[in-house]
């Protein structure tokens, strides 16, 4: 395993942590055996940080985590969690909320804790309610060692929330899609600059770039003198900018974390040729040329009042389009539940209200229901 300075800290973490909010599941529940086994085996082999949230696995992450860190596996690693800054409500509410993720996961602290999804309006919100006063408290009084922020939003909302306090460390999205979204590469390096560390959260894509690719795609791949598969591609490519404290891989099954732990290995700054970036700029454009929606299946816009699958109907859509599928796509559209489908939306506007993508979802379900029906 490779390691990184944690921004202006006096340590380092491996430059690949342990994403907790895709475990296996078994019978619509997660899979405990697996998803343990899974923890472990990354920890004994240098994963050093373990990244999880209260509404992961619809709250039950922290609890699996906490059963994973047993038998001397907490002292190993540095554990992350989150805020859950749209249930506050009152000043109380973080310190409420803080004391059930530190009883969740059956530890006395938290070492990295972060204010969940940023963006303007609730950063707007967290400063009405005083929230430095309790970050400074938890971190007087142990619950917390480091206090940092994920975000989803506009650079120059990102600038402020970075100059706003002395943060140390910052979560955000970015991939070979997402060079210049949200904060984006200007965030990663303006953040980087002020002494925070940053971990990168879906470096697939919400696993959109761990797909087998399109024909076009795959040409393109081909053409390089070194063969990685899509996914491989995608981490060295993060990997390969100095600014990078750490991303975190979601992963799913055993094989998804021996396959990254692989190429975290063979990682490192400046790994990849002038002629290998220009590739993955090739590709980046060609995907741009196909993709309909840019979700990431997140599943923060779940459920929806009405019992439309968002997510499902946007993967139905962009595989009809990047993979010219419309046939077989059609055809599972049509085996949805009435209500699932794209085309019973109500338009009444409440996925777009907490879409970290910020995507136009109805309009773009309108679209969906209209070539898949």
């Amino acid at each position: 395993m490779k390691y990184r300075k944690f921004g202006k800290q006096d340590f380092e973490l491996s430059a690949l942590g342990f994403g907790c909010m895709r475990f296996p599941a078994k019978d619509g529940k997660i899979n405990e055996n697996e998803s343990i086994k899974m923890i472990r085996f990354a920890i004994d082999n240098g994963v050093n940080y373990i990244d999880t949230a209260y509404p992961y696995h619809e709250g039950k992450s922290e609890l699996l985590v906490a059963k994973a860190l047993k038998d001397g596996y907490r002292e190993k690693v540095k554990l992350a969690t989150k805020s859950p800054v749209w249930l506050v409500e009152k000043h109380e509410d973080f310190d409420k909320y803080l004391d059930e993720q530190l009883n969740k996961l059956e530890t006395d602290y938290i070492d990295m804790y972060l204010l969940h999804a940023l963006d303007k309006n609730r950063w707007e919100k967290l400063k009405s309610l005083n929230v430095f006063d309790f970050a400074e408290r938890a971190i007087k009084d142990g619950r917390i060692k480091y206090i940092g922020f994920s975000f989803h939003d506009d650079i120059d909302t990102f600038k402020e929330i970075v100059d706003s306090y002395d943060w140390a460390f910052c979560q955000i999205q970015y991939n070979y899609m997402d060079e210049y979204y949200q904060a984006g590469l200007e965030g990663l390096k303006y953040a980087s600059d002020k002494g925070l560390a940053v971990i990168i959260m879906e470096p697939l894509k919400g696993g959109k770039l761990a797909q087998e690719p399109p024909k076009v795609i795959k040409e393109l791949w081909d053409t390089a003198k070194t063969r990685r598969t899509p996914v491989q591609w995608a981490l060295k490519w993060i990997w390969n900018q100095p600014e990078v404290s750490l991303l975190l891989s979601g992963m799913s099954n055993i094989e998804q974390v021996i396959d990254n732990m692989n190429t975290a290995e063979e990682s490192g700054v400046n790994s990849l040729s002038s002629e290998e970036i220009e590739l993955i700029e090739l590709v980046k454009t060609k995907y741009k040329e196909l993709t309909k929606v840019d979700c990431t299946s997140c599943k923060y816009c779940m459920p929806c009042p009405v019992g439309v699958d968002i997510p499902k109907n946007f993967s139905l859509y962009n595989e009809a389009s990047i993979y010219n599928n419309l046939v077989n796509c059609s055809k599972m559209y049509s085996e949805l539940e009435d209500k699932a489908k794209a085309s019973s939306c109500v338009e009444c506007g409440q996925c777009e209200k907490v879409c970290p993508q910020h995507i136009s979802i109805r309009e773009k379900l309108k679209k969906a229901a209209k070539a898949l029906a």
